[in-house]
């Protein structure tokens, strides 16, 4: 164990040549370095962040809510029964023609009547309209909060405006006002952390935040049924998007990373690392604004932003039009009042990345 542990913590990996763990170790009087258990005081942060997103949903998203007539509603729940539950939980959810003639024929019922159970079925275990805005209010919060907060503190920063400064003196570079906001994300900044490249981190971080919370408030208005607000801030969010992935990160943060710390860090292992992620992080942000351009078109040709994947209640016309002999389909049509910026935009993100890492 100690030897894998040694190998782990290769000081010629993390750290440029010349320096030293034990450098980092005993800093002089009033000044503190980043360490890896530092990286623990997350788990109770975010437990008390996840506290805090109850009482805020419960006590502000909810109320809120309500007065934009946006109710919770109970939902019409499927009647108990154990044949047909067994064939949703292990089976499928999606009975094709062959399983709807058979559960007809073993139950004695119309074909229509199963089908209809499995919608309702299928509509309980999705979340209500009241439930989605109440995420959404909670995330837009956070995320232009965390990102005020880091505009603020990056803005009285030098690297903020020359960003060769977060190479000067490094790896012996304080961290005290970067610690919270690097308990924010985990993956890259993590691994940023650990090497102390706190104030690129900090870069990174400001750049990734700035679109966020556009796409919280567009779901919001998306869910409160403005749709020509939703359609707006969703243009607004591709927008933002668009200039902070592909303009501001490449130029701003990978020229700083490649080039700068090169001229005057140098390279060792954990940079090329390093910057290998923040590459493929690029090539990510190429695929979801790709996505994201498809919908943010599709959406001025059609007038307004189409179906929400997350919708939280099925018509009944697109089960019950399907002939047994087509089996069950979906509707390749957005239904009324299913609308939803956050489904396109949700799948757009999921479809290449794990949300929020970043």
């Amino acid at each position: 164990m100690a030897g894998l542990s040694a190998w782990f913590w290769n000081e010629r990996f993390w750290l440029p040549h010349n320096v030293t763990w034990a450098d980092l170790e005993n800093p002089a009087p009033g000044v503190e370095y980043p360490k890896a258990g530092h990286l623990f005081t997350a788990l109770p942060l975010a437990l008390g962040i996840f506290v805090v997103r109850i009482l805020f949903e419960r006590f502000i998203a909810g109320p809120c809510a309500r007065s934009l007539h946006i109710h919770q509603g109970a939902g019409r729940r499927a009647q108990p029964n154990a044949v047909l539950e067994k064939v949703f939980t292990s089976i499928t959810k999606n009975p094709d023609s062959r399983h709807l003639d058979g559960l007809s024929k073993q139950l004695d019922w119309e074909v229509r009547k199963v089908q209809r159970w499995f919608r309702h079925r299928r509509n309980q275990d999705k979340p209500s309209t009241h439930t989605k805005f109440c995420e959404s209010m909670w995330r837009f919060t956070f995320y232009l909060c965390i990102f005020t907060y880091g505009f603020q503190f990056l803005w009285q920063s030098p690297w903020m405006w020359d960003t060769r400064h977060c190479w000067y003196g490094y790896p012996y570079q304080d961290f005290l006002i970067m610690f919270i906001h690097h308990l924010a994300t985990v993956s890259l900044i993590s691994f940023s952390y650990v090497n102390n490249m706190a104030r690129v981190g900090s870069l990174v971080l400001c750049v990734h935040d700035a679109s966020d919370f556009l796409l919280e408030a567009a779901k919001m208005t998306n869910y409160a049924k403005y749709q020509r607000l939703c359609d707006f801030l969703f243009i607004v969010f591709s927008v933002a998007f668009f200039i902070t992935r592909l303009v501001i990160y490449p130029i701003w943060v990978l020229n700083s990373t490649m080039f700068e710390s090169w001229a005057i860090v140098g390279p060792y292992p954990s940079w090329w690392l390093f910057n290998v992620l923040l590459l493929v992080l690029q090539v990510l942000h190429i695929i979801w604004s790709y996505l994201i351009a498809r919908i943010a078109i599709k959406a001025i040709l059609r007038g307004k932003v189409g179906n929400d994947v997350r919708s939280d209640i099925e018509s009944s016309s697109e089960d019950e039009s399907a002939s047994p002999t087509q089996g069950f389909k979906t509707s390749p049509h957005p239904c009324k009042g299913e609308n939803g910026t956050n489904g396109h935009c949700a799948s757009a993100k999921a479809r290449a990345q794990n949300h929020n890492s970043w």
